[in-house]
């Protein structure tokens, strides 16, 4: 959360991370396309489970003792928000999955940081939502640098963007964050599930 404080310091520690993530995506990308393809049903209840499973530790994150209105309008803000993202789905389904415009990658790539920097949402999930999953899962196997480089761009624009948001809203308005990051967390939950009758 304080990344700018010590850059160096903090490259060091969160480097050896990012390439066990890269390494973990590599590893298992050929595998999830599979499952995505053959097993998607389950694959998504695996989605629900894990997201589910993080709903008590942020709940205990807040650490609050009383629940106040202004934590029901931050969590009620980005419930909607969520949903409304979803609509972004519709859009995509005028795109061209297999060769995606430049613009939308780097904008997938934005979305996708958040779910690398907020605890408790999934950029798996967004990924969903924004209809690409499946072709960055093949971009990974394949390593397409025509799909891989604008998703990095937009993951480094994004990583800047979240690390300094969150470090504030943390620093300033801890439980308000936390109970906002769980009406997203709550809102992906109800975006993934129509998705299993589909």
């Amino acid at each position: 959360l304080h990344f700018f404080s010590n850059v160096k310091k903090n490259f060091l520690f969160l480097a050896p991370i990012f390439c066990g993530i890269m390494i973990g995506v590599l590893l298992f990308s050929r595998f999830l396309c599979f499952a995505f393809d053959k097993y998607y049903v389950y694959l998504l209840y695996i989605f629900i489970g894990l997201i589910l499973g993080s709903l008590p530790l942020l709940y205990k994150e807040a650490n609050i003792k009383k629940m106040s209105f202004l934590h029901v309008i931050c969590f009620l803000l980005t419930f909607s928000f969520n949903i409304y993202l979803s609509t972004l789905e519709k859009y995509s389904n005028n795109i061209n999955m297999d060769n995606p415009s430049f613009q939308y990658l780097v904008l997938s790539g934005v979305l996708m940081s958040s779910g690398i920097i907020i605890p408790g949402v999934s950029k798996s999930v967004i990924l969903l939502m924004l209809n690409i999953y499946r072709t960055y899962l093949l971009a990974v196997s394949t390593l397409n640098t025509t799909v891989l480089l604008p998703l990095v761009i937009g993951l480094a624009i994004g990583s800047i963007i979240f690390l300094s948001l969150i470090n504030f809203c943390f620093k300033f308005i801890k439980s308000h964050t936390y109970f906002a990051i769980f009406g997203f967390v709550v809102g992906s939950i109800l975006v993934m599930f129509p998705r299993i009758f589909l």
